[in-house]
């Protein structure tokens, strides 16, 4: 055998062990992947609550600013499960019903797809296609509670699902019970948004009413109506009225004598989860 040959030799046994190590690790990460908990990246194999008492009033309401898209989650198309999915340009008048979801403790401590750490106590929530970061309204279409989110992670990845919503989110929509809820989710616009009285409503002259919710089952919009009157104080009705071609029930509370009535209604209505009430002058 020649120098040569022996050359070729070794380098062939060392080409055959590279590729055979190259497929062990594809194989052992391959085995990683599967159900198995122990090679999960997350400690908990499946989904819970927090183990402590979830404090409701330390829910910080988000204070939406305009953010540049984040420069990861937002490649298009991306595939998941063998799924291909687009992300939206812009979330610009984005509306849509659905299922919602939540998700806890298994998640919690560990990236977003944007590279943000998850954290379960805030308000923020998953989506398929919409730009991250992204800012939804919530409305819970059985209660007529709302939240508002910050979108920064993508799922839920189930035919069935809209938004996945934070565990802190959820809280406020009153839905952890039940595990998922019907949903409307409406993008917002961060610059135009607005948390307190818009200044359009200051120019309406007391006497007003204020719609809380526009809800598809009279039956549910008269519960919540009632909860509501005897919560607030205010007399409530419940409407029956055509939307796009839809038949929805709104609750209206109501009327409001001053401003300073007003104001403080709304601010009690924000702390219950409706965030944005609509305010109608008296006819």
């Amino acid at each position: 055998m020649t120098a040569r040959s022996i050359s070729v030799s070794v380098n062939q046994g060392q080409e055959f062990r590279r590729y055979y190590g190259v497929l062990f690790t594809l194989l052992a990460f391959l085995a990683g992947c599967s159900l198995s908990p122990s090679g999960s990246r997350y400690e908990l194999q499946q989904d819970a609550a927090p183990d402590d008492v979830f404090d409701m009033n330390k829910i910080k309401d988000l204070d939406p600013v305009y953010e540049p898209p984040s420069p990861a989650g937002n490649r298009s198309p991306y595939s998941v499960w063998g799924k291909s999915y687009t992300v939206l340009p812009s979330s610009k008048g984005y509306k849509a019903e659905g299922t919602a979801s939540w998700y806890g403790k298994k998640f919690h401590g560990y990236h977003t797809s944007n590279g943000e750490i998850y954290d379960m106590y805030q308000l923020s929530a998953a989506h398929k296609s919409l730009p991250l970061p992204s800012y939804v309204l919530v409305t819970h279409l059985t209660n007529g509670k709302q939240v508002l989110v910050r979108v920064n992670d993508r799922g839920p990845f189930h035919d069935n699902r809209l938004i996945d919503l934070s565990y802190a989110a959820a809280a406020r929509l009153d839905m952890l019970a039940t595990g998922t809820a019907p949903v409307r989710i409406e993008a917002i616009d961060p610059v135009k948004w607005n948390s307190g009285i818009n200044p359009l409503i200051n120019q309406l002259q007391p006497p007003v009413l204020v719609q809380v919710a526009a809800m598809s089952k009279s039956e549910s919009a008269l519960r919540l109506g009632q909860q509501l009157e005897k919560g607030t104080g205010q007399t409530m009705k419940v409407l029956p009225s055509q939307v796009n071609g839809r038949l929805l029930y709104k609750v209206q509370l109501g009327p409001v004598e001053s401003r300073s009535e007003l104001q403080r209604l709304i601010h009690q209505l924000s702390e219950d989860g409706f965030v944005r009430p609509i305010i109608i002058p008296v006819p």
